[in-house]
């Protein structure tokens, strides 16, 4: 019997939802067996807002076990990484993508434009709650941390404090918990984070044979819409934090397959923004994403992000 591959992961019922079905994927696609090993993160271990740790505090823990060769690979929610590459690592697989867009969960089964005004909602992005205060629905935004369930209680809870948050729909799905979603909002109402509803298969770039079979998950549509957000925002130097939105969509042009690459930056505020776009194949990802990214810059987004250290 072959030994299993050990697969790190984070213990939350995300992260171990989304490990054990890229670990059942694997043994279905390779007949080779996985386990989990759960590792424990800075992020996990503090309760101030993600905005003040700081990017890549998810997934430093588990970067640091597969160097280390405590683990094999590592799944990580892609945005969550850093924009820049890893001497030492390599992206083997981009399992094919969730749903990126956002979802309301509001009390009373009420969409965002039936919250009253003075309404309480709850997220823990600045992209969102630049995004929220821009729609100009009077709604009183607070940041808030947790795991999904915790956020969610806070709303359908018997304690419930709030009268909505907001969650990427993709950690909602894969926990089971869709049924509480009361809107899916369209991402002219509110434009996902680059890479949202994507995970990212990690291992080290030196092990040739692992990075193979990794490759058996790879989709190659979710592979090119991810790069081209990235690589927007990699170009405009924003982190996670900053509120900066991307949502790249492949479809059939008239040679071939194309993709639709809408970016934004809002201030924190949401008193100012831009959104503009730009179009291409998937070969060149990685160029239409930059190319966006010149684009909002010389349009102004760079006095919209603030620090983004």
């Amino acid at each position: 019997m072959r030994t299993p591959l050990r697969l790190g992961t984070r213990g939350s019922t995300l992260a171990l939802a989304q490990s054990q079905t890229v670990a059942d994927a694997l043994t279905a696609a390779t007949g080779h067996p996985v386990e989990l090993v759960r590792i424990v993160t800075v992020g996990d271990r503090s309760g101030a807002p993600v905005a003040e740790l700081g990017v890549g505090v998810f997934v430093s823990a588990l970067r640091d076990a597969v160097l280390a060769g405590e683990i094999d690979f590592a799944v990580h929610s892609y945005k969550d990484l850093p924009t820049g590459e890893h001497p030492s690592l390599h992206i083997a697989a981009v399992p094919p993508r969730e749903d990126p867009r956002d979802a309301l969960i509001a009390r009373d089964g009420l969409t965002l434009a039936e919250l009253p005004a003075g309404s309480t909602i709850g997220t823990g992005a600045v992209r969102r709650i630049a995004q929220l205060h821009a729609l100009g629905l009077q709604l009183q935004v607070t940041p808030i941390r947790g795991n999904i369930d915790s956020r969610i209680a806070r709303v359908l809870g018997p304690t419930a404090d709030l009268d909505a948050v907001v969650l990427a729909r993709a950690g909602v799905a894969r926990i089971g918990r869709t049924a509480a979603i009361t809107e899916t909002l369209d991402p002219m109402l509110m434009l996902p984070a680059p890479a949202q509803g994507a995970l990212a298969v990690e291992c080290r770039s030196g092990d040739a044979d692992l990075v193979e079979l990794l490759a058996a998950l790879d989709h190659a549509p979710s592979r090119a819409a991810v790069t081209a957000e990235r690589a927007m925002l990699a170009t405009l130097e924003a982190g996670c934090s900053a509120p900066v939105a991307a949502h790249a969509e492949l479809a059939e042009g008239e040679h071939g397959d194309e993709i639709y690459l809408r970016g934004a930056v809002i201030s924190p505020d949401g008193a100012r923004d831009v959104r503009l776009s730009r179009t291409g194949t998937p070969a060149d990802a990685a160029e239409i994403g930059k190319a966006l990214a010149a684009d909002l810059l010389d349009a102004g987004a760079d006095t919209l992000m603030g620090s983004t250290e």
